[in-house]
């Protein structure tokens, strides 16, 4: 699996692609849980890690966002920074959001982005639930977050 070059743009993640959602802008973004198989294709080239604890080590470049399991980020104003730099990267890179199972933190950061591609804030996590899992956004604080990402 190789690596595009340096400042090379990515091509984008195949629309089909396990865990791909197109966002309302077009952008394409891969939700995964990291406890089950790298899914088959194309590896991403950003991937933002929403953990508890020390991510897994990647060939590509990643970054930890401190978010404990059925939990909120550590640091809002973090999470709000992170997630606005993978939303922005998705326009020409493969980013991937990524926690332990792929539904709570990892659906609650997709419903995120979508607010910032302009999903309203009160439609989001049923947006997410329609286009990347039924029972993503677990918690109801996690539910909270996204109506309030908006705001």
């Amino acid at each position: 699996m190789a690596l595009p070059p340096e400042n090379a743009p990515a091509s984008p993640w195949p629309p089909d692609g396990l865990g791909v959602v197109r966002l309302p802008s077009g952008r394409l973004v891969r939700g995964r849980g990291l406890r089950h198989p790298l899914p088959d294709g194309p590896v991403p080239t950003y991937a933002v890690h929403l953990l508890g604890d020390r991510p897994p080590e990647v060939p590509w470049e990643s970054r930890l966002l401190r978010w404990p399991d059925f939990r909120l980020p550590a640091d809002r104003a973090e999470a709000r920074a992170v997630l606005a730099d993978a939303w922005e990267r998705a326009a020409v890179e493969r980013v991937e959001l990524a926690c332990g199972g792929g539904r709570g933190r990892t659906g609650t950061a997709l419903a995120c982005l979508a607010v910032l591609d302009g999903v309203p804030a009160d439609q989001a996590v049923a947006w997410v639930r329609r286009h990347y899992h039924p029972r993503a956004v677990e918690t109801p604080w996690q539910k909270r977050y996204v109506r309030r990402f908006g705001g």
